[in-house]
């Protein structure tokens, strides 16, 4: 249910262009993106979007608060590509190649962090330390939001999931290194976000919220 800590293909433009093809068709997607839109507080003054692919987060986050302005971050140069295309012309996004393995660049304070898919292909230990980094770069009563793909308790309920996204085992991503939830969210509580919960849930993917206490 976990690949190797040293495999990552997302630097690949097929692995990302193929992602790009298939990302409006996970079961399911817009509950959980409609309910992270639902945990933003209203006047928003700046976004980090950290593992933006295409920007498909992006532009939601944007249409719902279009007074922010936002970073969009990602390490993949096809994805990067795919961002400066989408958002040139807005002077409210802005776009940072960034590897998440490494430790965030200063790139200021934030009222929300968002994250889509994302942080699930780092090892665990170095998800903690960013769910570390992500606190620190909050303004208080900031709220880091994490639509995330996460562990099943069982090797049949990931095979489960797998079916439902038309997926053999033999051909899942090797890149993905998934984790059980409930670390996830201890982790949060530990580093000291307040309100931490899963606000919504479908097989293994997962919403994640937790605010940096004012």
């Amino acid at each position: 249910m976990t690949a190797s800590p040293n495999i990552n293909l997302w630097t690949s433009a097929e692995h990302a262009l193929d992602y790009l093809r298939r990302a409006d068709s996970i079961p399911h997607r817009v509950e959980g993106e409609a309910t992270l839109l639902e945990c933003l507080p209203r006047n928003l003054a700046r976004v980090l979007d950290l593992g933006s692919g295409g920007g498909r987060l992006l532009g939601l986050v944007k249409s719902a608060c279009p007074q922010a302005d936002f970073v969009a971050v990602d390490f993949s140069p096809t994805m990067i590509g795919e961002l400066k295309s989408q958002f040139a012309s807005d002077p409210r996004v802005s776009v940072a190649a960034h590897d998440l393995n490494d430790p965030l660049p200063d790139l200021g304070r934030f009222d929300a962090v968002v994250s889509s898919f994302a942080i699930h292909h780092l090892p665990h230990g170095r998800k903690r330390a960013l769910y570390q980094e992500i606190f620190e770069r909050l303004t208080p009563s900031g709220v880091f939001c994490n639509l995330e793909h996460v562990a099943s308790p069982t090797v049949e309920l990931h095979h489960q999931f797998l079916n439902k996204l038309d997926i053999e085992p033999s051909a899942e991503d090797p890149s993905n290194k998934l984790l059980d939830l409930e670390i996830q969210l201890s982790w949060l509580r530990e580093i000291g976000f307040v309100h931490v919960d899963c606000l919504w849930k479908w097989r293994e993917l997962a919403l994640m919220v937790g605010a940096r206490p004012v």
